[in-house]
């Protein structure tokens, strides 16, 4: 069949299922009956596909929660033994601790799992996938089937990923960024064999699915937005994922070509990233590569990347700061041109992660300035987010309280980049805790607690009930006082210069004093763990028997996915799709708590 004619057929079977959409009034086709696997496993509905990610995502989320969990047992208490852990590990915890193999494999594991399946997938995954169609007006995505495959990719990486927990050398264990030499060569440790391929195999799988999911998302707001919806009419929520995808499509394919270049390395006898090495005191016939070269592409993508993650959590947080403020945002356009520079200097940083590896200071200099200038839209931002609060009639919903949360973490973590982003003072703070500290509040926690607050609100409208409010309330303080205690005192350890990565501090003389602090904090991440489980049982109670929605629009929100039905079929609107007089942003405007914007202009005066 050629390439216009299956373009036609799919057009014409879009055309037919939504005309007949409009004629049903519930959104059903009946044209078939949706069996199992195509309504729930391979759906095309970008609604189902959302909450595909989501799940996946979850089960990521808790297993490398527990990850973090297992080696922080080894720094609180390393003296300590477990005997239950060596009965679930088997030989990576004999007598009851952790090997050092084992304890490296976790770390790469926890990292590599956190940002990419969590934060990258699940986060944007989920939210572009639900919000993009139903907040732009759109029946569905500009390609369900490519957004179909998108999420397949995903599970394919997932599964890869997976295995690698599974094999007996174990999984991946030279860091998240994974680096050569050690990444390159399989004799270099037990981490690097057959775990290490799998990992470059599963990120390459990753890469392919967001590219799938970024190019749909891009397609979907450019060219499918209903009538009256320009681009200055878009929530932020939607610019967010607009410009997320933009960084995917762009920074993505650099970390591709940096790991099919490393698997060329371990395999092919290549010397891309090899130099001059020795192994066990043999030379190795590798000869004019640079280790360097791969970190250049590594943070190519990786600087980019922790803009992908907090970029989606940024335009949630506006979006529910407006409604539970009852407030317009504050600077719409100051919100958009701010995410447009943080796209453009995403791409302008990257060597601040490479201050110590004899980059030229002059160079160094350069770059100082341009991390330093990215603090600049950020903090317009948060302006503009406490000012959009200030003064506003606050309803302290679960999704208010985490978008708070939010903007507190985002600003008490991002003040320590100005720190880090100077080469003279990161010259002492790299590696160290204090590195993991900034980020793990600044881009972790916020990008955790902009998916919370995106869930809590938003759960309504994907599944038609709410989450238990108690429940969402403890899980809130629990995780905001939790997660300050357990990064906050990692900026002394930092600054003390205790290094990152490092298996047992307790022989180090200058480290001993440590020891107390290192066991609060693991006390205090099994508690925060706990409280995670505890959202978890609330989210799939909730999903089945949570409170029923009665109400077409509960928050009193403007946007438009709240004047679908409660339970939307396939094509969202069972009717026309609604048209678009103005912003989403009409909140406590002439008298009149909140105006949709499906309400023509003009029109809500004439009710006086």
């Amino acid at each position: 069949m050629s390439n216009e004619a299956t373009l036609h057929s799919q057009h014409e079977g879009v055309h037919g299922a939504m005309t007949h959409d409009h004629h049903d009034g519930h959104g059903h086709d009946h044209h078939h009956e949706d069996s199992f696997i195509s309504k729930y496993i391979f759906s095309l509905d970008h609604k189902m596909i959302a909450k595909q990610y989501l799940l996946t995502g979850i089960i990521w989320a808790i297993i490398g929660a527990l990850f973090s969990v297992l080696f922080r047992l080894q720094l609180g208490y390393p003296d300590a033994t477990f005997p239950w852990l060596e009965s679930i590990l088997g030989h990576w915890a004999k007598g009851g601790r952790i090997s050092p193999e084992a304890y490296y494999a976790l770390v790469t594991m926890h990292g590599t799992i956190l940002v990419f399946f969590v934060l990258t997938a699940g986060l944007t995954g989920t939210f572009s996938n639900f919000l993009i169609p139903l907040q732009v007006g759109a029946r569905d995505m500009a390609s369900p089937f490519m957004n179909m495959l998108s999420y397949w990719f995903f599970f394919l990486a997932s599964m890869v990923m997976m295995s690698s927990l599974f094999v007996q050398t174990g999984p991946a264990s030279g860091g998240w960024t994974s680096y050569p030499p050690l990444s390159a060569l399989g004799d270099a440790s037990i981490g690097s064999k057959i775990g290490m391929d799998l990992w470059l195999i599963s990120m390459a799988l990753f890469i392919v699915s967001s590219l799938l999911g970024s190019l749909n998302y891009i397609s979907t707001i450019l060219n499918m937005r209903t009538k009256g919806m320009s681009m200055t009419k878009m929530p932020l929520s939607i610019w967010s994922f607009f410009f997320t995808a933009v960084l995917g499509v762009l920074s993505f394919p650099v970390l591709l070509s940096g790991a099919i270049l490393l698997l060329f390395d371990r395999h092919a006898g290549t010397s891309f990233y090899l130099s001059d090495l020795f192994v066990a005191g043999k030379a190795l016939p590798n000869e004019g590569g640079s280790a360097i070269l791969y970190q250049h592409l590594f943070w190519f993508l990786g600087h980019p990347e922790v803009y992908i993650i907090i970029l989606p959590a940024m335009g949630m947080v506006s979006e529910i700061l407006a409604v539970n403020s009852r407030k317009p945002i504050f600077g719409y356009l100051a919100m958009v041109g701010s995410m447009f520079a943080i796209v453009i200097l995403a791409f302008l940083v990257w060597a601040h992660h490479m201050f110590v590896t004899g980059l030229n200071p002059f160079l160094g200099s350069v770059f100082v300035l341009l991390t330093l200038l990215i603090a600049v839209p950020s903090a317009i931002k948060v302006f503009n987010w406490l000012t959009t609060i200030w003064k506003g009639n606050i309803r302290f919903t679960p999704a208010a309280l985490f978008s708070i949360g939010f903007v507190s973490t985002f600003i008490s973590g991002g003040l320590t980049g100005i720190w880090l982003g100077n080469s003279s003072i990161d010259i002492h703070l790299h590696d160290t805790y204090f590195v993991i500290a900034h980020f793990h509040i600044v881009m972790g926690v916020s990008a955790f607690f902009g998916m919370f607050a995106g869930i809590y609100h938003w759960f309504p409208k994907m599944f038609g009930r709410y989450m238990n409010n108690t429940i969402a309330y403890i899980h809130f303080y629990v995780t905001l006082v939790g997660a300050y205690l357990i990064f906050w005192p990692m900026h002394y350890e930092g600054m003390a210069g205790m290094p990152r990565r490092y298996y047992d501090y307790s022989t180090w003389e200058s480290f001993k004093q440590f020891a107390e602090l290192n066991h609060f904090i693991s006390s205090v991440v099994i508690i925060v763990f706990f409280a995670q489980l505890l959202f978890v049982v609330n989210y799939f109670y909730s999903m089945y028997k949570g409170r029923k929605v009665t109400e077409l629009n509960p928050w009193g929100a403007t946007t438009l996915e709240w004047s679908t039905p409660i339970n939307p079929g396939h094509g969202n609107w069972p009717g026309e799709i609604p048209e678009v007089h103005r912003w989403p942003y009409d909140y406590s405007k002439d008298g009149v708590d909140f105006i949709p914007q499906t309400t023509p202009v003009g029109a809500h005066e004439s009710k006086h």
